[in-house]
């Protein structure tokens, strides 16, 4: 980097910038990482959550002849009559994956299946529901149309024409293209590895005594998911105590095997957090007061130097706060950081809110909110009490409802955007 990141991001790495719109804070973001070092070859029946690292270009025409979409009969687009029908005889057969050396003459016509190559002559196919058979003769009815219910070769992909850009997301049916054109191994980007670590005297292990005044450590194992999904190497580095000579050696050593750190907690302004002065002694982060609500601190930079260094995310310590962060912030960087070009957005509706919303103008704010179906229209509900430590309102959401740092409070009825945390992948 030959610029500072505070020089990037146009702020000073003090502890108490100006709060930035999340808006802003999320294309600075984007526009600082770019994508890790390092390939590595899979077989395509591995590739599926990877990105690939290489653009690639069809070796063939997909698909490999004119064939038919469709049982029926292959025929003479000249024969066709536009307002009568006409009658044909059928001189053969023609099936997929089979040789077929009939030549079509005029008047006449062939019984074809879905994905036969179209024998010469042939040029238009007639669905067999609408024919009527005689024999050896067949009658092709009125309204029909040359060229129908034919696929060109190379209708879907051309011999040397772009099949997937680099920077895509193997998906399935990213795996079933590069097959239809016979490519057996892809080159894809490295997992990205992520060191996850929670941190606070009072974060209590899972599976141990709860002692007065601890809570369980709920926020390694709701990032734990939320990374998983986005297939990186995850390295767990457990709860850390509010110690800074245990946290410095653990984010150096961190730093030094993962490409990004993931921390929540310790990054706000309590006498005990001792994460953000080490950070800052480490390297060089800005702290933002981001203008939203949940998560207003987090913090981003980067510990180490070259190969011994990593991106680092100080998420904040309340367990809905954790996850509103990761989604707007920490998930699209983690794209970024892995290939993934261009990075989705989290798909957004407009929708109809049925319970009011209590809202200040001055922050973004990520409600928690239910959408579903009402009468054929899609609708949403607040999950009710919206508490940053109310984790059970995060199990019960399936979306987020966005309102914007200009909106003051949300009347029944009104209509909101949503974010939609899950669907069809």
């Amino acid at each position: 980097m030959t610029d500072t990141l505070a020089d990037q991001f146009g702020c000073h790495t003090d502890y108490d910038p100006s709060a930035m719109p999340v808006d802003l804070a999320r294309k600075l973001l984007l526009d600082t990482l770019s994508p890790v070092e390092g390939t590595e070859t899979l077989p395509l029946s591995d590739a599926l959550g990877r990105i690939l690292a290489v653009a690639l270009r069809s070796p063939l025409n997909v698909p490999p002849h004119d064939n038919s979409a469709m049982d029926g009969y292959g025929l003479r687009g000249a024969d066709l009559v536009a307002d009568a029908p006409v009658r044909l005889r059928v001189v053969g057969a023609a099936f997929a994956g089979q040789p077929c050396d009939v030549v079509l003459g005029a008047g006449e016509a062939v019984r074809i299946m879905t994905g036969a190559k179209l024998p010469a002559g042939v040029d238009t196919v007639v669905m067999q529901e609408v024919v009527q058979t005689d024999g050896d003769w067949v009658v092709i009815p009125a309204g029909q149309r040359p060229g129908q219910n034919v696929r060109k070769a190379g209708e879907d992909l051309a011999e040397g024409g772009l099949a997937l850009a680099a920077g895509t997301l193997i998906r399935p049916a990213e795996l079933g293209l590069l097959a239809s054109i016979g490519i057996a191994e892809v080159q894809v980007r490295r997992r990205l590895k992520v060191a996850i670590f929670s941190t606070g005297d009072e974060v209590t292990p899972i599976g141990t005594p709860l002692k007065e005044g601890g809570i369980y450590d709920s926020n390694r194992y709701s990032l734990f998911g939320l990374l998983s999904r986005l297939g990186v190497e995850v390295i767990d580095g457990g709860v850390l105590k509010d110690d800074p000579v245990a946290l410095e050696a653990a984010f150096r050593e961190a730093a030094r095997i993962a490409d990004v750190v993931l921390t929540s907690g310790g990054v706000s302004v309590g006498e005990a957090d001792f994460t953000r002065d080490m950070m800052a002694r480490l390297g060089e982060v800005l702290f933002w007061k981001i203008s939203m609500k949940p998560g207003r601190p987090m913090a981003f930079g980067r510990i180490g130097q070259g190969s011994e260094g990593a991106w680092l995310f100080g998420l904040p310590g309340n367990p809905v706060a954790v996850m509103v962060t990761f989604y707007q912030f920490a998930r699209p960087a983690l794209m970024r950081l892995a290939g993934q070009d261009p990075v989705p957005e989290i798909p957004t509706l407009k929708v109809q809110c049925t319970s009011p919303i209590r809202k200040q103008p001055g922050r973004t704010e990520f409600q928690r909110g239910v959408l579903y179906p009402e009468n054929g229209e899609w609708k949403v509900r607040t999950t009710g009490a919206q508490g940053s430590g109310m984790l059970s309102s995060m199990a019960t959401a399936n979306c987020f409802i966005v309102l914007p740092e200009n909106q003051g409070r949300v009347d029944a009825g009104a209509w909101v955007e949503v974010q939609v945390l899950d669907g069809i992948v």
